[in-house]
């Protein structure tokens, strides 16, 4: 199912939650919807499955305008960051759940619906659970058990609200697999809201970046890393070292930080440096000096901290074979392979 959002606003009283956003997903998609809290990402998500309805622009499933349609008319999967869960309900009857309420002729058999919760449950990896409660399951697994319940009603449209952000962290990473596994299996168009950057650069296809309501740019993961367009998608999408200062004839410089810019016009500036963009200078290269406080090693990285003698803190991070080179407390001249410098 592709779905096309058209110069969408949406207002709360007087705050604007969405300004003029428009994005297309497309058919059989993995899409995260990034951003810091407040910046509209999961009030689009209520937008696009009908929980909310914008004041002003159009929603689209494939030709459909489903602007005003309810969820049920959508047919969208939700799956909540608490999980809801029915606790009186067994596993198989709460993935069930959707199957059962139906009426009439919509309403599949009980072995049809027996069928389909085996074959969820299966492939959330969890066939030989179906007789316990969410009580007796870890969190990682109630989060398998709502998946599969979004996903017993073959939905259009797979939605995701923070869907992992109450497991630890390597539940997480576990589940992170799980979800493009299932997406890939199922082929379901899936657009799920994070705040987790890594999260969203790891499991989507593209990644929507929001902030205030719009949307700053939309991309493959690599592409809002390594080509942001902006000041905001640079600072917030990966680490980066962010100097302010002026450009002027193809220089930045911040106090004693100098870096090239070509093709920034001059005038006031920020620029940023990626820690692993840094390298350690040879004689003649470009540097910048700083004074190392901290030499920490976490696995295949090491990382220095340090500040330069204009008080400007600067990480840097290097291979870890590299680690017997830095100590606390010395002189380091680092040169900077790559920046990104904005006009302010």
């Amino acid at each position: 199912m592709t779905i096309s959002i058209r110069s969408v606003e949406k207002t709360f009283g007087r705050y604007p939650a969405l300004n003029q956003v428009s994005l297309e997903i497309a058919d059989g998609e993995l899409l995260a919807l990034l951003g810091p809290s407040g910046s509209g990402k999961t009030t689009l998500l209520r937008v696009i499955a009908g929980l909310e309805f914008p004041e002003k622009g159009q929603v689209l499933y494939g030709d459909q305008d489903m602007t005003y349609a309810s969820a049920a008319a959508r047919r969208v999967g939700f799956v909540f960051q608490q999980y809801a869960l029915f606790r009186h309900m067994t596993v198989a009857r709460n993935v069930a759940f959707g199957l059962d309420v139906r009426k009439g002729a919509d309403k599949p058999s009980k072995s049809e619906i027996a069928d389909r919760v085996n074959e969820l449950l299966n492939l959330v990896e969890l066939g030989d659970l179906g007789n316990r409660y969410p009580a007796q399951l870890s969190g990682g697994q109630r989060q398998r058990v709502a998946l599969a319940r979004a996903l017993a009603v073959n939905p259009s449209v797979l939605l995701l609200d923070e869907p992992f952000g109450a497991l630890d962290a390597t539940v997480r990473k576990s589940l992170r697999k799980e979800l493009r596994r299932i997406h890939d299996a199922t082929g379901v168009t899936t657009i799920f809201v994070t705040h987790d950057q890594e999260e969203a650069l790891e499991l989507a296809d593209r990644v929507a970046i929001l902030n205030n309501g719009a949307i700053e740019q939309v991309g493959k993961p690599h592409e809002v890393h390594d080509e942001p367009i902006g000041a905001f998608v640079c600072g917030f999408v990966g680490e980066a070292n962010r100097f302010e200062g002026a450009v002027k004839g193809g220089r930045f410089r911040s106090a004693e930080i100098e870096l090239p810019a070509q093709g920034v016009a001059d005038g006031a500036a920020v620029a940023f440096v990626r820690p692993h963009e840094f390298t350690v200078a040879t004689p003649g290269q470009e540097s910048l000096f700083l004074t190392t406080e901290r030499v920490a090693s976490s696995g295949p990285v090491v990382r220095v901290d340090g500040l330069t003698s204009g008080g400007q803190r600067i990480e840097a991070a290097f291979s870890r074979d590299l680690a017997g080179r830095f100590g606390s407390g010395e002189r380091l001249g680092l040169a900077a392979q790559r920046s990104y410098i904005f006009s302010a």
